[in-house]
């Protein structure tokens, strides 16, 4: 959460793919990404593919292996707190959400910046 405010969800995640590619025991020949940006890696070449989970089996497989893994942890988070509802919203900003939201406030788990867009708009002004 605090490193999405600082560099934004984008360079967030670009972070996120080095961090992986950090713990690999094998150094991979090249690196494929499901989107428009990535930054150099170990002068390992990369190609980024926009919409690529629908055109790469590669890339697929690993869509669908992060959003199983995505949904354990909300539903972890759903056992820590829940009144939000994370195990049936899985972090999207469904109605429930939001009014769990209002009724309780944020957790450490909360975007500020993505909720006060979403549902409190002067609230972190």
């Amino acid at each position: 959460v605090e490193e999405i405010a600082q560099h934004n969800i984008l360079w967030a995640s670009v972070r996120a793919m080095h961090k992986a590619l950090n713990q690999l025991s094998l150094k991979p020949d090249l690196i494929l990404v499901d989107g428009k940006y990535f930054s150099p890696w170990n002068e390992v070449p990369y190609r980024c593919i926009p919409d690529g989970d629908a055109t790469q089996a590669c890339i697929s497989a690993a869509s669908i292996l992060a959003k199983v893994e995505r949904d354990l942890f909300m539903d972890d988070l759903h056992q820590a707190f829940p009144s939000y509802g994370w195990d049936r919203n899985k972090g999207y900003a469904t109605d429930e959400h939001k009014k769990a939201i209002l009724k309780h406030g944020l957790t450490i788990y909360h975007r500020k910046q993505f909720v006060s867009k979403l549902i409190m708009p002067n609230l972190f002004e």
